[in-house]
């Protein structure tokens, strides 16, 4: 999902930010295609993200884009997932999780393999995002714990106009909690690259 400017901070597209050289949305991107369970790649753009649509078209050929309208983000999703055709799990992503590698997505396909539910959310801890110096905006109270979603879901694609119960997969994982929203959380994620959070 990448079709939201970075108005918190300041900077135009937030998939296009650069970190150490790099547009954030390559990051994730990459560790996508290094993961051994997910399949085609789609990329959700709108009419407010033209530098990243461009940035897909000229450096990622293969990956394939979808405009949406430049709703909400659930609505651009469900608009998405429907415009690509797809059944089945369908993994969604936020572009602005630049310490997730591959290794994370494939434990999370490993986790939904084994949950009932048809969705799977990931969440961590909220003891984690103080620890490394994060504010989150949204916090859940579930089961007596304190959690921060992570952008990373699995939805069944064939259902996406209803609500699907899902199962809350926490993840101890500082790689995780690190999305980008201001610029003190960029300052931040330099910071864990420098410590070699990889």
């Amino acid at each position: 999902m990448a079709g939201g400017l970075a108005q918190r901070m300041g900077s135009g597209e937030k998939s296009c930010i650069e970190l150490n050289g790099k547009p954030l949305i390559s990051y994730i991107i990459g560790a996508l295609q290094g993961a051994k369970g997910i399949g085609k790649i789609y990329v959700s753009v709108t009419q407010a993200t033209p530098d990243t649509k461009k940035l897909i078209e000229t450096t990622f050929p293969e990956i394939c884009l979808i405009e949406a309208a430049e709703g909400s983000y659930v609505g651009d999703m469900i608009y998405s997932i429907k415009a690509a055709e797809l059944n089945g799990p369908v993994m969604v992503v936020m572009c602005d999780l630049p310490l997730v590698r591959s290794d994370i997505i494939d434990e999370v396909l490993e986790k939904y393999e084994t949950c009932e539910e048809p969705a799977l959310s990931v969440y961590v801890p909220i003891a984690l995002c103080k620890k490394i110096g994060i504010r989150p905006d949204t916090v859940f109270h579930k089961n007596t714990k304190l959690i921060v979603p992570t952008g990373i879901n699995i939805l069944d694609a064939s259902d996406i106009n209803n609500e699907q119960p899902d199962f809350n997969y926490i993840v101890d994982d500082p790689r995780l909690a690190m999305n980008v929203n201001t610029q003190e959380d960029l300052e931040n994620c330099r910071r864990m690259l420098a410590e070699g959070y990889e």
